[in-house]
C-alpha cells in the first residue's frame, strides 16, 4: 500500500550472530563486521579510529553544561551533535526512568557509545589485557552488555531505561514493555553478591525478577527474585519478552 514505510533497526554482529564463545572476541572489538572479522587486532584498530568526542563520557549522566564547556559551545549545540549521533546510531541515550517514590530521582540521560571496539579504539585500547586495566573497563562492560540484552530481547530504545536516586539506589537496565518489566543489574565481577541497591530496586521498581548479569559462565539464585546470569548462559536463560 503506498504511503507506508516501516524503519528497520540494522546494527553490527551480537551474541546471536557469533555466539557466546565469541563473546570476549565481539566485547574487545565489537560488532562492525569489519573490525570484528579483522585479522589482527592491530588491523580491527586501524578501522576505528572515528567519533573521539564521547569516549571518556561512556556510561556517565549527560551533562550538557560540562561538555559544552569542554568545547568551547553552546549546550543546545553539543545537545543538538548528541541527537545527530544518537539518530545515526553510534551513541546509545538511556533515558531514567522515574518510580512514584519519595526519593530524588536522576533526570538526565545515560550516553554509551553503542559498539564496544569503537570505544575501545578511541581509548587506544587494542587488547583485552589493555582494556582490563583502564578505568573504563567496568563502563565498556556495562555497555557492552545493555546492548546484548537488548537486541536479544529485541527491545526498542523507547523500552530502554536506567534507574538511579540521589542516594545511590541504582539499576543498570530496565526493560519495560507494557505491563512487564524486566530488571538488569550488570557487574564485570564473576563472583556477584547481593547488594541494599538491588532489593531497593527490586521494591521501588515492582520488578518480579532482577538478573545480576556477570563475567562468569554459571546462573544461579542470589536472592527470592535475584539470579545471577553469566554473559554465556544469557542466550539461553534470559527469555525474550
Amino acid at each position: 500500500m503506498s504511503g507506508r514505510i516501516v524503519y528497520h533497526r540494522l546494527g553490527g554482529f551480537s551474541l546471536d550472530d557469533v555466539g557466546a564463545s565469541e563473546g570476549n572476541k565481539l566485547w574487545c572489538r565489537g560488532g562492525f563486521p569489519r573490525s570484528f572479522l579483522a585479522r589482527t587486532d592491530g588491523d580491527s584498530m586501524e578501522w576505528r579510529r572515528f567519533w573521539t568526542m564521547l569516549a571518556h563520557y561512556h556510561g556517565q549522566t549527560w551533562n550538557s553544561s560540562e561538555f559544552a564547556r569542554s568545547f568551547g559551545v553552546a549546550d543546545t549545540t553539543v545537545r543538538h551533535y548528541l541527537d545527530l549521533l544518537t539518530s545515526a546510531l553510534v551513541i546509545r541515550q538511556l533515558q531514567p526512568r522515574h518510580a512514584n517514590i519519595g526519593k530524588r530521582q536522576v533526570k538526565a540521560p545515560k550516553v554509551y557509545i553503542i559498539d564496544s571496539g569503537l570505544l575501545h579504539g578511541l581509548l587506544n585500547l587494542p587488547r583485552q589485557t589493555d582494556i582490563e586495566g583502564h578505568p573504563k573497563a567496568g563502563a565498556s562492560w556495562e555497555g557492552f552488555v545493555i546492548e546484548q540484552i537488548a537486541i536479544h530481547l529485541r527491545a526498542e530504545p523507547e523500552e530502554c531505561f536506567f534507574w538511579a536516586t540521589h542516594t545511590g539506589a541504582e539499576l543498570d537496565l530496565l526493560v519495560v514493555r507494557g505491563s512487564e518489566r524486566r530488571g538488569f543489574e550488570i557487574t564485570r565481577t564473576s563472583s556477584p553478591r547481593m547488594t541494599p541497591s538491588m532489593r531497593s530496586a527490586l521494591e521501588d521498581l515492582h520488578l518480579a525478577l532482577l538478573d545480576v548479569i556477570h563475567a562468569g559462565d554459571r546462573t544461579f539464585d542470589l536472592a527470592p527474585r535475584i539470579r545471577a546470569v553469566g554473559l554465556s548462559r544469557l542466550l539461553d536463560d534470559i527469555h525474550p519478552l
